[in-house]
């Protein structure tokens, strides 16, 4: 099982800047994805970024704006929210899941942090 702490988040102004964090731990697999994936009240979850072995995925919305890292050592994953807008407001929820034949495993039915709420005001 895996263990997924989230802190970071908050409210913030438009234009303003963010960063997000994700603690991992607990058992894990050798090849694994992570990612961020926001919820707005009465959606579905959307992936906002996700990270694997170096590669980087993004949605079209916020490409140029925020920042998905991962610090191996520390085992936590980042996201660097920048040039924010009230758009970006959600929960945000870091989400794990195994790297099966090159490709991520679906992050629904991996494991998730606490969420994080953001506010971006105008």
């Amino acid at each position: 099982q895996v263990q997924l702490v989230q802190s970071g988040g908050g409210a913030v102004q438009t234009g303003g800047s963010l960063r997000l964090s994700c603690a991992a731990s607990g058992r894990t697999e050798r090849s694994y994805c992570m990612g961020w994936f926001l919820q707005a009240p009465a959606t579905e979850r959307e992936a906002v970024a996700t990270v694997r072995s170096g590669i980087t995925t993004y949605a079209d919305s916020v490409k140029g704006r925020f920042t998905i890292s991962k610090d191996n050592d520390k085992n936590t994953l980042y996201l660097q929210m920048n040039n924010v807008n009230p758009e970006d407001s959600a929960m945000y929820y870091c989400g794990w899941t195994p790297l099966s034949g090159g490709r991520c495993r679906d992050f629904l039915s991996g494991y998730w942090g606490q969420g994080t709420q953001v506010n971006v005001s105008s």
